[in-house]
């Protein structure tokens, strides 16, 4: 195969490990690569190994069944069991929406700081116009492209291009920039909760979910579903090393150092790497980071507006007139959520707390109905899903239930 269909056939898998690194991802492999070090790796594989499970189920669901994983629900166990799949992802999908529009406009905050670090005054008022900007620009967008898969594949190639770039050059700037002086006798932190964050940030069974889907829109068939299989391994693959990368030019920046701050927030990061870079590392940084953002900000939405369209019956493809809609909705949500979360500072420990919540119920839930469509009996012969895509599929099921439990009892 040639390198350019190579990049082509990647596609589906791109736009979901674009979702896979979003701005959480990002936070969370710097606080993992500076409180754990080393050690903080394994996490990151395991969480890995079971993305490129859930992807390659889906992937496999979607070609394997004459309807989507939506209508397959809705034929077997009927259509509420359908529309509440649908409404708990949607939920989901709006709800991290707001975590998306937060980091837009904190990935943003180093480019605007002066040399004290203090924003310019009515620098709350800038972040929500950037918002309704930036909300507005992509719904726009939404409804002006005729062909919405094509235009986001494109877009999610450039974007993932970038955060690769920008992260790559980090991390030479973290090895060749003076090393930090370290203290041994420092003890490591041993805090789990980036750890989690960093796993369920990784493993997305949302976003794995949402792979039969794009399959589809791609239109695979069962000849070229072994390829294809590969090809999702490697777009998960590519973006677990660039979270790899992240953790990696952390710990070299400040594991073990004395006066690490306990969370480390964005403009600790770039102004590290001002050895090598000078004024311009925040725009190094800024520039992945912002990236990252974007990635995650327009899948997200898609995700959820896609899946609620076909839950209700109304279409299972993203250019399909509701699910466009929908994704509006999502986003609009998401913007105004993350907008009142700006003004009153006070709300986003409920607006964390719902979206864990919300979490206990949905995440495993579609692992679940993943799950359930892959051991159907009806499936033989090259339909019949291989026992190790199963067994993935069971072990991510369960950690996910383990993992929101953990993730929920953290705030009690």
């Amino acid at each position: 195969m040639k390198i350019r269909e190579r990049v082509k056939s990647i596609g589906p898998a791109i736009i979901v490990a674009a979702v896979v690194l979003g701005p959480g991802s990002i936070l969370a492999s710097s606080r993992v690569g500076a409180e754990w070090g080393w050690m903080g790796l394994p996490f990151l594989a395991l969480a890995v190994v079971l993305m490129v499970g859930m992807v390659a189920l889906s992937a496999r669901l979607g070609v394997i069944y004459k309807g989507s994983i939506c209508e397959e629900i809705s034929d077997r166990l009927g259509r509420k069991t359908a529309v509440g799949v649908g409404i708990v992802l949607f939920g989901i999908v709006a709800l991290y929406q707001s975590s998306n529009n937060l980091a837009l406009s904190v990935g943003l905050e180093p480019l605007f700081e002066d040399e004290e670090g203090i924003l310019p005054q009515g620098w709350v008022i800038l972040q929500v116009l950037i918002l309704l900007i930036a909300n507005v620009g992509i719904i726009s967008c939404l409804y002006l492209m005729r062909s919405l898969y094509s235009a986001v594949e494109r877009a999610m190639k450039i974007l993932v291009l970038l955060m690769i770039g920008a992260f790559a050059v980090n991390l030479l700037a973290a090895m060749f920039s003076d090393a930090p002086e370290r203290n041994a006798s420092i003890p490591e932190k041993r805090d789990w909760l980036p750890v989690v964050a960093l796993v369920g940030t990784t493993f997305s069974i949302g976003g794995a979910f949402f792979q039969s889907y794009l399959v589809r829109e791609k239109g695979w068939r069962m000849e070229s579903l072994r390829q294809g299989t590969f090809d999702s391994a490697i777009g998960v693959a590519v973006l677990g090393g660039v979270s790899a990368v992240i953790m990696i030019t952390s710990l070299l920046i400040f594991h073990r150092v004395p006066g690490v701050p306990e969370s480390i927030q964005i403009g600790d990061l770039s102004s590290q790497l001002e050895p090598l870079f000078g004024s311009g590392s925040k725009y190094v940084f800024c520039g992945g980071f912002m990236a990252g953002a974007l990635s995650s900000f327009m899948v997200n939405a898609a995700i959820g507006g896609t899946v609620l369209s076909d839950s209700l019956g109304k279409g299972a493809s993203m250019q399909g007139r509701w699910a466009r809609h929908f994704t509006a909705l999502a986003l609009t949500v998401g913007m105004v959520v993350a907008i009142f979360g700006i003004i009153w500072k006070e709300s986003r420990d409920s607006l964390m707390l719902g979206a864990q919540a919300l979490t206990v119920f949905g995440i495993p839930a579609l692992g679940l109905a993943m799950l359930y469509l892959a051991t159907r009996p009806e499936l033989t012969g090259q339909r019949r899903v291989p026992g190790i895509l199963k067994l993935v599929a069971g072990a991510g099921v369960l950690f996910a239930v383990l993992l929101s439990v953990r993730k929920v009892a953290a705030w009690f």
